[in-house]
């Protein structure tokens, strides 16, 4: 019989804690399910490696939510037990891969985008963020280097690498708004110095993002609109389907180990 979900008693600082998790657990599964598929055996390592990168900060992320939030959940409880409205990650992060050139994009947009914000989130005041900040900053300024190469060799490549490429920013752009968005629980985290505005990272993501789709011969997408709903529980069909495959193990024999 599978096993209910959990209940999360989210104050500020949990919820924070968990929508950071959350990032980091969805793009790391979506990285998984390249294991055995990558178009070489060097990307096929460095994709998984890069998905086990981002599950080392889920579960850091996860196991301070859980002693945040003091009510018996744990790193495990939280990846696995929570119904599809309870996960808080980005919009972007829960897309299919795709072809390669939508995962390098993807990778991209996001890791662009992680390299600045944990290398500010260095200078938390809670030390716990700061510590897992100074780790996650080096892994993801590698993420960074690797995505913004593949996407140079992609945009500047073939005729076909170019196409495939500029189709996957035009179909994922949309989606790189809400990393810049807060509302009034995050609000309160950056006023206490805690947590990092976002939008004071965006110039700077601007810029990397501009400069490597220059040199890659991407145009840049001129629509502005930008989807939203990841950090309020609000998400595409693709996380009912990841999860249902994430969790099936822990629903259907709870509490199983090795």
């Amino acid at each position: 019989m599978a096993t209910a979900s959990i209940q999360v008693f989210e104050t500020s600082l949990v919820l924070y804690t968990l929508r950071r998790a959350d990032d980091a657990l969805i793009l790391g599964h979506r990285l998984s399910e390249w294991c055995g598929h990558a178009p070489m055996m060097e990307e096929d390592m460095a994709l998984a490696n890069m998905g086990l990168d981002l599950l080392g900060q889920a579960r850091e992320l996860y196991s301070y939510a859980a002693r945040v939030e003091g009510n018996g959940n744990d790193e495990d409880k939280f990846a696995y037990l929570r119904d599809v409205r309870q996960y808080r990650n980005l919009l972007l992060l829960e897309q299919p891969n795709g072809d390669f050139a939508h995962t390098m994009a993807r990778q991209f947009f996001y890791a662009a985008f992680a390299d600045i914000y944990w290398r500010a989130m260095m200078n938390s005041r809670d030390a716990m963020l700061a510590a897992i900040a100074a780790k996650s900053e080096k892994e993801s300024a590698y993420h960074l280097r690797h995505s913004s190469e593949w996407m140079v060799r992609l945009g500047d490549g073939t005729d076909e690498s170019h196409r495939r490429v500029q189709i996957a920013v035009e179909n994922l752009w949309a989606y790189t708004g809400e990393m810049f968005e807060v509302d009034d629980s995050e609000r309160d985290l950056i006023d206490a110095g805690i947590a990092i505005d976002p939008a004071t990272l965006r110039p700077q993501w601007s810029k990397t993002v501009s400069a490597v789709l220059n040199e890659s011969t991407l145009a840049l997408p001129a629509n502005g609109w930008m989807q939203q709903g990841g950090r309020s529980g609000r998400h595409s069909e693709h996380l009912g389907h990841l999860l249902s495959e994430l969790q099936s193990m822990q629903r259907t024999f709870p509490g199983a180990t090795w």
